[in-house]
Parts: C-alpha cells; structure tokens; sequence
C-alpha cells in the first residue's frame, strides 16, 4: 500500500491528512491522484464510502498552493447536502492555506451568493440549476481562469432523468475556458460515462473499482426476521441494546416516508433517546441544522428518508438501521453506505418482514453478499412491545393534530407552481386544503 508523500503530495498536506487521521490512500485516492497531480484529465468510478472526495480535493488543494488565486476550481454536484460536504472537506484540508470557498445552491439568497463570487473564492461549489442562473443574470465573476472543473456524482449530472441538468450546464460549460483539467467522479459507470469516455479528445485517466461486490468488506450486513406489528419494538431494543453498549456511537435510521420519519423521532424521543430527523418536509434551513447538530454529536440518533441516503459524510457512523427494507437494491446500497466509510468499519441492520424477503434476495444478488441474520433477544423484544406500540399510536395521534399531511399538500403545491402544474393539482386537492395554499401562496412566489 503507498502513502500519500509517494503518490506525489507536499509536506504540508500529507501532516494535514495526519493530523486528520487520514494515514494512508484509499484505493481511488491511489490511482487517481498522480495523474490528477500530473496534470491529466481524469475518470474515476468507486463505490460509497471509497474516498472519491479527497482524491481530487487533496491534489487541487496542492496545484493551489503553487499558484493561489481564485476562481480555481469549480466543483459541480447534483445535491445541495454533497455541496456542503465537499466544501467541508475543502475548508478542512485546506486550512493551512486560508482557503477561501464559496457554496451556490438553491434555497439560498442570491444576492448574498452574488458578493462572493464577485470576490473570486478560490473555490466554487455549485449545483447546476443555481449556478447557471447567476450566470444568466449577473456579469460580475468570471470563470474564464479556472484550472479545474470537477463533476462529483456525474452519473447524476449528466443522466437524463427526474433532473435533466443539460440546459444548465451547457450554460455553465459556455463561460469555462478550453484549457483546464476536468475530473469526473462516480460511483456508478453509466452509458453515458461510457461513451464519454470513449469520445474524449484527451484521453483521461480511467480507473474503475474492480471489487465484485456494490457494498464495502469493512460492512457487516444482517437483517432481522420480523412481524409488521412488532417492528417497532424491535427498533427500540437494537437502539437501547447499542446506547448502553456504545454510548458514543452514532446511528442512522432510514425508512421509506416523511410521516413515518416524524413518527419514529417522535416515538424515539419518548423513550428519551437523543433524536433529530431529515426529511423533505423540513425547510432547508432546519435540515442544515439539524444535520449539524448530528455531526457535532449534540444528537447521536438520526431518522432519515432517502432524501439523505446520498451525499452525507459523516465519517464517525457506526450503525445504519433500515427501518424497511428497500424495494431497489440500488437504494439499500445507499442507504448502508453511510457507515463502513473509508476504512472504516460498520454495522447495517435491515428490518424484514415476511413481505420483503424477495426484495432481500434481490439486495443479496445486487451486492453478492449474503445478510446474516442478528441474533436478537426476543424475550426482551416482547417485554417493551405494548408500550411501544402503545407510544406510537400516542404520536400518530399527536402528529394527525398538527396538519402534517395537509403541510405535505401545501408543498406539493408549490413545487407544482414552480413547474407550472397549478390546474391539474387543484382538480386533485380538497377544498379546505386549497383555502390553506392560497393563504400561504399569497405572499407571492418569492416566498416559496
């Protein structure tokens, strides 16, 4: 295994990784970053968890050095939350050279994001959407200098799916100068990766993980066997069973909607553990927050949807619980790829029951891992059962008293009008849900 001072790093950045407890490459930090550092354009595909951010954070940070001024890099990424991580990770490694970042994404003031471009950050973090609209409307920065342009989760970028990003980023591509390096990060090697690959004027350096499995070996993968009704229950005994083993550890629970998030925080809170919950029905702002305090270890428990299986970095995971189990395997190596990051060992456990065990052998042949089973006390399962359930109806009750649904409807309405869907939604919404969406709307749509 090399280090990182032989793959071609400086002094400096490798005492910054030691200091971090970064001590030796990952396997795409290896082979990506000396053509990354020799000045080559560069393709790299590695599962969740591998290392991909700090193979082209660390050799940036290093061609920087050499010659700091901004705007340097442009960083573009599907999601806001893997926005903030990367420019985490640039703050964090490039400390020593008073780095200055500047993150674009949606859901913030643009005015405000205006000022910081116009004072050339060395680095640019954006999503395209938010990036190209500063680039329509203003003509105060300049990208004409840049020596990097790095797409991390192309495989979302440059897919024609749910979000088409071309527009944007043909808008993003026409102001970025002919002569720069380009870095492409995925875990996925799609078609179109493919075929870009193949048409590239340059040839990039491609390296591919060639592991057989979609999950990392450090993963210790189980399930357990479980009735609907008793799910819960199991819940609460896996979390006070790991609380009084591990105090320190921190958990994540996914499950499959919004209300369901809610309700299990809720539930959880009740039996007085440290929860806080992400979810897309929280404003942006709460979910930063929320997310912040997680990291920062003020909660050691968090409820999930899939809206953040991908993107978090939160190295210190333990233990990822799938409060359902998956309908795509896709989504299960997602959620899982939460812990057992960069070498780092984990636990996931996913609650099946007796519907799912055909989406478990879709999971198995996914990532050619066999789940063990968890060996649970079930005695002691059925001890806290009534007062589990008893729990959660209470907070089902205490969340129906809060209009959570109708909120659901409220924003529904609102990404409708934004994509301009307004008849078609008011044929399908109740008429005292209606009354509450006008009264919210009329503000005006600055306030969405």
């Amino acid at each position: 295994m090399a280090d990182f001072s032989s793959l071609g790093l400086s002094d400096w950045l490798v005492r910054q990784c030691e200091q971090l407890g970064i001590n030796k490459p990952t396997p795409v930090q290896e082979h990506c970053m000396p053509a990354i550092l020799q000045g080559r354009d560069c393709l790299g595909c590695a599962k969740t968890g591998s290392g991909k951010t700090a193979a082209f954070v660390l050799p940036v940070l290093q061609k920087l050095s050499e010659d700091p001024y901004g705007i340097f890099c442009l960083v573009l990424t599907p999601t806001r939350s893997l926005a903030y991580q990367i420019a985490e990770q640039f703050r964090v490694l490039g400390k020593p050279l008073g780095l200055k970042d500047c993150i674009i994404v949606g859901g913030m003031d643009m005015v405000s994001q205006a000022l910081e471009l116009s004072n050339q950050p060395h680095v640019v973090v954006a999503t395209p959407g938010r990036l190209a609209d500063h680039i329509r409307s203003s003509n105060t920065f300049s990208m004409s200098k840049i020596q990097f342009l790095i797409m991390d989760e192309a495989d979302r970028l440059l897919e024609q799916g749910c979000t088409d990003f071309t527009k944007d980023l043909e808008t993003i591509m026409g102001i970025l100068p002919a002569k720069r390096q380009t870095l492409l990060f995925s875990a996925t090697l799609t078609d179109t990766l493919q075929e870009l690959k193949k048409i590239a004027m340059n040839q990039p350096y491609f390296w591919e993980s060639k592991s057989e499995t979609r999950t990392v070996e450090e993963l210790d993968q189980r399930y357990i066997l479980t009735p609907e009704k008793v799910k819960d229950a199991y819940l609460v005994h896996l979390i006070q069973t790991f609380t009084d083993q591990h105090d320190d550890w921190s958990i994540i629970i996914f499950t499959n909607t919004c209300k369901n998030c809610q309700i299990i925080t809720m539930m959880l809170r009740e039996f007085n553990f440290p929860t806080i919950s992400l979810h897309s029905m929280m404003k942006q702002k709460q979910r930063f927050a929320n997310l912040a305090k997680f990291k920062a270890s003020v909660y050691k428990i968090l409820i999930a949807t899939d809206v953040a299986a991908r993107g978090l970095d939160i190295p210190t995971v333990q233990v990822v619980i799938n409060h359902n189990t998956p309908g795509i395997p896709k989504i299960y190596i997602h959620r899982v790829g939460r812990t057992a990051r960069a070498g780092r060992n984990g636990v996931s456990i996913t609650l099946v029951t007796q519907y799912d065990i055909h989406l478990v052998h879709s999971i198995e042949e996914q990532t050619q891992t066999k789940l063990k089973e968890y060996p649970v006390e079930e005695k002691e399962v059925l001890k806290i059962l009534t007062q589990v359930n008893v729990t959660r109806r209470e907070c089902e009750i205490k969340l129906e008293s809060t209009d959570f649904d109708e909120k659901k409807e409220i924003n529904k309405r609102k990404q409708l009008i934004l994509e301009g869907k307004v008849h078609f939604f008011f044929s399908n919404t109740p008429l005292h849900v209606q009354s509450k969406l006008e009264k919210v709307l009329s503000h005006g749509l600055t306030a969405l």
